[in-house]
């Protein structure tokens, strides 16, 4: 039976990487929310009227509303086997209408946890530099350029850090996952469905976990 794949995790602990692993390896679509509204916008079927009067209005969209243009989406072909899912659920009420969605679907819902250290996100976040000429990522603590503050390409120019990755800003970033995300958590702990991987390992060993727990193979990470 094809899966919907939640890939639940803080900022920093790698959910990005995980889903193009899975989109390229597997051929599961990741499908965010966010893509799934702003490809709307530019219709003008009557689904996307009723978001763009409910938007001009400035409210928010209701949870029905947004279920389905999930399930619009997730509805084309492309989905058939299989998708991953990027920035929905984010409440418990939520994630009630997403169970009913994958019954309707025939599909078996997979919640992932990729957990990672708090002390360990912090210095993958705040430690990220990049070069403003050729896009290098580079890591003070993991993965430091030859010379101090410089690309190993391009020495002639500073690395960068970006605008939210100071302490202060990624402290209130973590601190805003933790509490948003503890609901959601424990719906999927209580439910049974929630399964943990070790997010501190190689992203390829993180990938070769997460598919034994797609294809059914590995019952050791579900969180009873």
């Amino acid at each position: 039976m094809s899966k919907i794949i939640l890939l639940m995790g803080a900022p920093g602990a790698g959910k990005g990487t995980q889903a193009r692993l899975l989109q390229e390896r597997l051929s599961l679509p990741q499908i965010s929310t966010g893509d799934i509204f702003r490809a709307l916008a530019q219709t003008h079927t009557p689904l996307a009227e009723e978001v763009r009067a409910i938007q001009q209005a400035g409210r928010l969209i209701p949870d029905d509303l947004v279920i389905r243009v999930v399930e619009n989406r997730t509805s084309q072909e492309d989905c058939r086997n299989g998708y991953v899912l990027d920035g929905f659920p984010r409440t418990a009420a939520q994630a009630g209408m997403l169970e009913s969605l994958a019954e309707r679907q025939g599909k078996i819902l997979k919640a992932i946890l990729i957990d990672v250290p708090q002390d360990l996100l912090e210095k993958r976040m705040t430690g990220r530099r990049s070069c403003p000429v050729c896009g290098e990522i580079y890591n003070i603590y993991f993965k430091p350029p030859r010379m101090d503050c410089k690309c190993d390409a391009h020495p002639e120019v500073d690395l960068i850090r970006r605008a939210d990755d100071t302490e202060e800003k990624v402290r209130v970033r973590l601190d805003t996952y933790n509490r948003e995300t503890a609901p959601l958590l424990e719906y999927y702990k209580r439910t049974g469905r929630l399964h943990r991987v070790d997010g501190t390992r190689e992203p390829d060993e993180i990938h070769a976990e997460i598919r034994r727990i797609v294809n059914g193979g590995s019952v050791s990470t579900a969180i009873l």
